[in-house]
């Protein structure tokens, strides 16, 4: 999952962008709102934590924007300000949440969880696909009974296939949810780390599940069908 984090605090930006990256999202960090219309455009986010505050364009006009471009991408607003007029302003310019600071970081991941829930996949922390189940809340992947122990760039590639079982996924597409935006430059990475996770999903023995499709990329589907 691709997050774009925009904030222009000093501290807190690289704080909430280490902090989503430890819970296995790739993060981008960004300080104005016009940095972040230019990354919008060049990259296909699944949610945007957005301060209102911003240097030259504030954060507001930054989510106008996107939903006169008819920019569906989901946007979290994350603000001092505060009042009920500000969050009900926020939510009728198009937002899909609203959290005000100071705040819990447990808050913001149960938000960003609840939120990328809702965004076509199941209303559950639970992803599964045949005998694998991956909790978000926890981060344990399991293969029937057995835990299986993953990396972060390892769990990140699941989760992603995991939301798109039986989809056909290019290594562009991967590259762009997964890893950083130039990722497919390096030739190899995605192979490399396709064949890390199936070693380690098959490791007792299991059918594979992560199937290659020559010319076009990988897909999440049963042995065999």
């Amino acid at each position: 999952m691709r997050l774009l984090v925009v904030e222009d605090h000093p501290v807190l930006g690289p704080q909430l962008k280490r902090g989503l990256e430890r819970c296995h999202y790739l993060v981008d960090l960004v300080t104005s709102g016009e940095e972040a219309l230019m990354r919008e455009r060049d990259v296909l986010y699944d949610l945007i934590i957005l301060d209102i505050m911003l240097p030259g364009l504030s954060g507001r006009e930054v989510c106008r924007q996107l939903r006169e471009m008819h920019q569906q991408v989901l946007i979290l607003f994350l603000t001092a300000l505060g009042t009920v007029e500000d969050r009900i302003q926020g939510l009728d310019l198009g937002a899909d949440d609203y959290l005000t600071k100071p705040f819990d970081f447990r808050e913001l991941e149960a938000r960003v969880r609840a939120l990328l829930r809702r965004d076509g996949t199941p209303k559950t922390a639970v992803l599964s696909f045949a005998d694998i189940t991956l909790d978000t809340r926890t981060h344990e992947v399991r293969r029937g009974e057995r835990v299986v122990a993953l990396s972060s760039k390892e769990y990140a590639l699941l989760h992603f296939f995991l939301r798109h079982p039986h989809e056909v996924l290019s290594r562009t597409t991967i590259a762009e949810h997964v890893w950083d935006y130039d990722a497919e430059q390096f030739s190899n990475v995605i192979e490399v780390y396709v064949r890390y996770l199936r070693n380690k999903l098959c490791m007792a023995g299991e059918p594979n599940v992560i199937q290659t499709v020559r010319g076009s990329g990988y897909q999440l589907k049963e042995s065999g069908s």
